[in-house]
């Protein structure tokens, strides 16, 4: 991106590079300014600031600056160098958060929200039918599938989890039409979710699957949220697929606590609160 922009100076208005120099000199401000300071330190106007994002090809300053915080992101000198023998505390903090970071802020800007809907949709149809929602992983997509029956439970919905191949495949067989099958996977190839997939599939359930783009599971469902980060097995790599897993189920939780009703949801939570606080310090 940076390079697209220096080559792309010579033909853009002195204003507008008057801006680009800005970018290049310093993308990290630019990426979180407001536009105010953005044109003070160029000595611009604001409305230039925004044309120059315009004539970049990007919809205004907002989507410029979303993308260029992802390009600034990866290029974190971290992000790909292994952990080793000589690494310090404060060596390993920095790489695992801008590893982290990395990751979510890529997944922020290839995320499909149409996909998401799609799947917000499918899980608010289920729950007005009253049929069964079920999260399926395994290993530490397992733990995922826990949270995401914690989440849904908080919002007044029954949800099931099953981390174990044999109650999945078994519970699959219990779905039919109205009910919605989540399965959450890294690998997009383990094979009991796989076979749980095509078992809810043909009995006529609704299939998500969070898993790889690409992989056998993308394929095997109705709807698929794609959520890429390989782990390598060949050198230390933090465990960062289990939280983008937890951050899309959180976005899944809180578009379908909008979608049935903030003004039930807030009671609800408080009562909760309430009666745990209650619980834990009586």
């Amino acid at each position: 991106m940076l390079d697209r922009i220096k080559a792309s100076l010579p033909s853009l208005a002195p204003a507008e590079q008057r801006v680009g120099r800005l970018v290049l000199q310093d993308p990290r401000s630019f990426a979180s300014l407001p536009v105010s300071e953005l044109a003070e330190r160029a000595h611009v106007s604001k409305p230039t600031v925004v044309r120059f994002c315009r004539s970049m090809g990007y919809d205004g300053l907002s989507d410029f600056k979303l993308k260029l915080a992802g390009t600034v992101s990866e290029g974190v000198p971290f992000i790909h160098r292994s952990v080793d023998a000589d690494d310090k505390t404060g060596d390993v903090l920095v790489k695992v958060v801008d590893n982290t970071v990395a990751a979510f802020l890529k997944y922020r800007n290839d995320a499909s929200s149409h996909a998401i809907e799609r799947a917000v949709d499918a899980l608010l149809a289920t729950w007005k039918s009253k049929g069964r929602i079920e999260f399926y992983g395994a290993g530490n997509s397992g733990i995922v599938a826990q949270d995401a029956q914690h989440k849904f439970f908080r919002l007044g919905i029954n949800a099931v989890a099953y981390s174990d191949g044999h109650m999945q495949v078994m519970g699959a067989s219990l779905l039919g039409p109205g009910d919605c099958l989540v399965i959450v996977s890294n690998s997009g190839r383990t094979r009991d979710l796989m076979d749980a997939a095509d078992i809810a599939r043909k009995h006529g359930a609704t299939v998500i699957t969070i898993t790889t783009s690409g992989s056998p599971l993308a394929q095997a469902g109705h709807i698929q949220l794609a959520a890429d980060h390989p782990e390598g097995y060949d050198r230390y790599s933090p465990m960062t697929s289990r939280l983008l897993h937890l951050m899309v189920i959180d976005i899944m939780a809180t578009c379908l606590a909008l979608r049935i009703g903030g003004t039930k949801l807030q009671p609800l939570l408080r009562e909760m609160k309430n009666n745990l606080k209650n619980k834990r310090y009586a």
